[in-house]
C-alpha cells in the first residue's frame, strides 16, 4: 500500500477517492486504520463508507482493503 493515494484502493474509484480525501483520508493506508478504529466491525465500516460515498455513486460492493493497481 505504501504512500499510494486512497483512490488506488480496489473499487474506490475517483468519486469515492475524492470524497475520502476531502474528509482527510488521503493515503490508502489510513482507510484500513479506520476499519481498525471501528473494532474490525464490517457492518460499521460499510456504514461509514456509505456515509462517505458520493450520492452520485451507483456502484455497490465493498472496498477492498488490500489495495489495487
Amino acid at each position: 500500500m505504501g504512500e499510494k493515494s486512497v483512490g488506488s484502493l480496489a473499487r474506490a474509484g475517483k468519486d469515492l477517492g475524492d470524497k475520502l480525501e476531502e474528509r482527510g483520508f488521503d493515503k490508502a493506508y489510513v482507510v484500513p486504520s479506520q476499519f481498525l478504529l471501528l473494532k474490525k466491525d464490517e457492518d460499521l465500516f460499510q456504514e461509514w463508507l456509505k456515509d462517505t460515498r458520493p450520492a452520485s455513486a451507483k456502484r455497490e460492493g465493498t472496498l477492498m482493503l488490500e489495495g489495487g493497481g
